[in-house]
């Protein structure tokens, strides 16, 4: 059975017990966005206490603001969000790589026919990784603040934490 059969399945049973859930608001009730990794150990409804309807949670690789600022953008000023907090977490892989040597990797996996067409777009891609974990929160937190599209009175209350992927435990660093 493929994973995607497996994941519908799954989702039988999720929806056999669903109740209300479909009446929930569409805003967020806690009027809060999550910005986060996309790393498969990390689950932030369970990390972080949180249900359905609770908060917006956006995940890309490395839980950057740069790459989650569309979705900060739509969820302030359409859905009422007026908090920001961001996760980046130990042991991540945007902390193993630059994005030279996944742009080559990558117009290296491109067939041989597309890869000169494809290598100036590849060249223009920011993948976003870092050298140090710390500095990398304090940086997403610092570009969400000093952005114009962000809501003014929101700005102080946009922080920055650690997770440890090892003991679950979150730490502020901004």
């Amino acid at each position: 059975m493929s994973v995607a059969a497996e994941l519908a399945k799954a989702n039988e049973s999720y929806a056999s017990s669903f109740g209300s859930k479909g009446s929930l608001a569409l805003p967020p009730a806690r009027k809060v966005v999550i910005i986060t990794c996309m790393d498969a150990r990390i689950d932030p409804a369970a990390s972080l206490g949180l249900k359905e309807g609770d908060a917006h949670v956006i995940r890309n690789a490395g839980g950057r603001a740069q790459e989650a600022l569309r979705s900060v953008i739509i969820s302030q000023q359409l859905l009422g969000t007026r908090e920001v907090v961001l996760f980046h977490h130990t042991d991540c892989g945007m902390l193993t790589f630059k994005d030279d040597v996944l742009r080559e990797k990558l117009k290296g996996s491109v067939k041989a026919d597309v890869r000169e067409a494809v290598g100036p777009a590849v060249d223009q891609i920011s993948f976003l990784p870092f050298p140090d974990l710390e500095q990398s929160i304090k940086e997403d937190v610092a570009y969400l603040k000093a952005s114009p599209l962000v809501l003014e009175e929101t700005k102080s209350k946009i922080t920055g934490w650690i997770y440890d992927v090892y003991s679950g435990k979150v730490t502020q660093v901004a």
